[in-house]
């Protein structure tokens, strides 16, 4: 299971420390009198799993979710704009991922690079932030009194980023963008093979054609108006929720929220419609030279959007496949056959539409064909007759334990409550998603399989050792089969 994507975080070094009077005294943003607070609307779980959230909606738009627990005196703080790399336009790609890294270098009353600092001289842990397709996200763990300071730190970025962020703090991060981009893709081992399979997989039409870590060439045209509007556009409370777990109560952290966000005036947001996802009419072969030791293969399909029908159940598809020494396909390619060194596969869910793959590490590049007949055959199986009882068994419960411990933490549950809202409109939802896993059958398994998993529609990516071809890797044949 892949629930975080390819997200990017964003983490500066703390510089010199300044006095937090200025943060929490006549720094705060001048703001007209705040309107009366709404009687929020309460969303508890029926079965007790976890505390009860608390919501409500701001009069400019902004989602306010608090979840009420004592057991710890933190508070974890995660800031949803509902913006990612599937909302940027044409020749705009990367500005989601830019504005990840330009959020923190400083806003209207807070100088340059001392965001963190500031954070952090308060006790706060946890201070990042990630991009992904669908969304952007900003969170850190303070101590239980430090939650007005964690609050007004986002707040003022909210509003007043332009006032900081200037052409300079544009270029600057451009530039630690690109940088980036080179150490991750253009100069790793296999770095640009991801890009090549994504542009493969989903057409030019489609947002995910595109990465989220950008393009230098987009980046590089981007002009200071082009990336003010994509801010003013996105970054406003009516496409924004925040969500608050820990030792406060509704009360005290609505009244925060209302005192810090409520002035700020919500945006004009663009109509959005998900694309269709595109239709499996042909199965296609990328070659990829690259300047590695041990040749690999890719197997991807477009899948069900997150939340979808098929969804959790090609999950636990993936689990019966590659979780572990007894899973068919490691038992097979790794211990039986010793084919390969390793073999994971994954159902990489999005809002729009998610895609599902199987990564071979060979053992020898001339392993190709037999790699190939034993994953066709491997998934045809699980078309045909399903998992067995005893293979979906352990596949939920290794969901389960790994679904259950990830609630422990407050961070966790905060940024899930709001994932579930951007997702489902529903921040209490995880029963719900529980649920889909512990309800489904062999037969789910296996129709999904079948509907989702066709040889006929299956993007082959193979990966040749090759002197000279550069470590990233570089495309040179893409043909249809």
């Amino acid at each position: 299971m892949q629930r975080n994507f390819s997200g990017f975080s964003r983490r500066l070094p703390p510089l010199a420390l300044l006095p937090l009077a200025l943060f929490l005294g006549a720094g705060k943003p001048a703001t007209p009198t705040a309107a009366p607070i709404a009687a929020p609307t309460v969303v508890s779980n029926a079965s007790g799993l976890l505390p009860k959230v608390t919501r409500k909606t701001l009069a400019n738009g902004l989602e306010v979710l608090v979840e009420e627990d004592h057991r710890i005196p933190i508070v974890a703080v995660n800031l949803y704009y509902h913006v990612g790399s599937k909302d940027e336009a044409k020749d705009k790609n990367g500005f989601a991922h830019l504005f990840e890294h330009v959020m923190f270098q400083g806003s209207k009353h807070v100088p340059e690079d001392t965001f963190f600092a500031t954070l952090e001289k308060a006790g706060a842990t946890g201070i990042n932030g990630t991009t992904n397709d669908d969304r952007t996200n900003y969170f850190e763990t303070v101590p239980a009194n430090r939650l007005a300071l964690a609050l007004w730190l986002e707040s003022d970025r909210m509003a007043f980023l332009l006032d900081h962020a200037g052409a300079e703090t544009f270029a600057s991060q451009r530039d630690v963008v690109k940088n980036e981009r080179r150490q991750n893709y253009e100069a790793a081992p296999y770095g640009r093979v991801a890009e090549f399979a994504r542009a493969a997989l989903w057409p030019e039409s489609h947002p995910y054609h595109r990465l989220t870590i950008g393009t230098p060439e987009d980046l590089d045209r981007a002009s200071i108006a082009d990336v003010q509007g994509f801010f003013r556009t996105w970054y406003v409370p009516n496409n924004a929720s925040i969500s608050i777990v820990g030792d406060t109560t509704p009360a005290e952290a609505f009244a925060l929220v209302e005192k810090y966000f409520g002035p700020i005036p919500s945006g004009k947001l663009p109509t959005r419609a998900a694309p269709p996802l595109p239709v499996a009419g042909r199965s296609r072969q990328l070659t990829i030279e690259a300047d590695v030791t041990s040749a690999r293969v890719q197997f991807a399909w477009v899948s069900p959007a997150m939340f979808a029908p098929g969804d959790a159940e090609l999950d636990l598809a993936a689990s019966v496949l590659a979780a572990g020494a007894s899973t068919r396909l490691e038992k097979a390619l790794v211990y039986d056959q010793k084919l390969a060194n390793s073999v994971s596969v994954h159902q990489a869910s999005r809002q729009y539409g998610s895609d599902f793959w199987i990564s071979v590490d060979l053992r020898k590049p001339d392993a190709l064909p037999a790699v190939t007949a034993a994953v066709t055959a491997a998934i045809d199986e699980l078309a045909s007759h399903g998992p067995s009882a005893d293979e979906l068994a352990r596949a939920k419960t290794r969901y389960r334990t790994m679904y259950l411990a990830s609630l422990e933490q407050a961070s966790a549950r905060a940024n899930q409550r709001n994932m579930y809202l951007q997702f489902l409109g529903d921040p209490d939802a995880f029963e719900k998603d529980l649920a889909r896993y512990e309800q489904a059958t062999v037969d789910g398994v296996k129709d999904a399989v079948a509907t989702w998993l066709p040889k006929k529609g299956r993007l082959v990516v193979s990966v040749v050792p090759t002197t000279g071809a550069g470590i990233a890797g570089k495309l040179v044949k893409a043909e249809d089969l």
